[in-house]
């Protein structure tokens, strides 16, 4: 299977070059405002995608998910909304979950220790693909002052997991890959620090 990895493309989705593949993935932040009209805009441009499969997570700056759930998720008609959920593509487990350790005051923020730690606790044993909205400690988590943002226990669930490949986004400056003993960890965000959509989406031969 070929997956077409995306993350953070906050509204700059017009014109931008995706690669063809059997199953695309949006780790969140596909809004800048998280407005219901610019969740229907991302639909559009979902419906021009050939991709017999997507699956898409809400993040951070996606408001409308989390205040207007049921009105994002009707308007999201070309893809498999996930929120602490699963879906299966072709045999292939696939969970997602918008969650990240508190950040301002953004959408979908969990103190960290218990209180995220129970979402993650929530993935089930035998998950092919994991799609989160921030990364684990130490994986595309290095943010430009130095600082290792990601969750250790977001890594403690990948570890006790062990999917065969992790997607998420939220540290724009983390884009690229890292392994996790047998775990591919893609930090797929499209757009740079400075909100410019000029990284390539990843593409995945699972």
């Amino acid at each position: 299977m070929r997956i077409v990895c995306l993350s953070d493309t906050h509204g700059f989705h017009e014109g931008y070059p995706v690669p063809e593949g059997d199953l695309l993935v949006h780790a969140g932040d596909l809004t800048k405002h998280g407005h219901l009209e610019e969740v229907a805009a991302f639909d559009r441009f979902l419906g021009t995608l050939p991709h017999p499969h997507k699956v898409v997570i809400a993040g951070n700056h996606d408001f409308a998910f989390e205040r207007e759930a049921a009105r994002a998720r009707n308007l999201l008609t070309n893809a498999t909304y996930l929120e602490d959920a699963e879906t299966v593509v072709n045999g292939v487990r696939i969970w997602g979950s918008p969650w990240q350790p508190w950040f301002y005051d953004w959408a979908f923020n969990l103190q960290r220790g218990p209180e995220i730690r129970a979402k993650w606790d929530r993935i089930p044993a035998g998950i092919d693909v994991l799609v989160t909205h921030g990364p684990p400690l130490g994986h595309g988590d290095r943010t430009v002052s130095g600082e290792d943002a990601g969750c250790v226990d977001l890594l403690d669930a990948v570890r006790r997991v062990r999917p065969r490949l992790h997607v998420f986004g939220h540290i724009h400056e983390g884009y690229g890959q890292t392994r996790e003993g047998s775990t591919r960890c893609v930090n797929a965000s499209t757009c740079t620090l400075a909100y410019r959509p000029t990284n390539a989406a990843v593409v995945v031969d699972l």
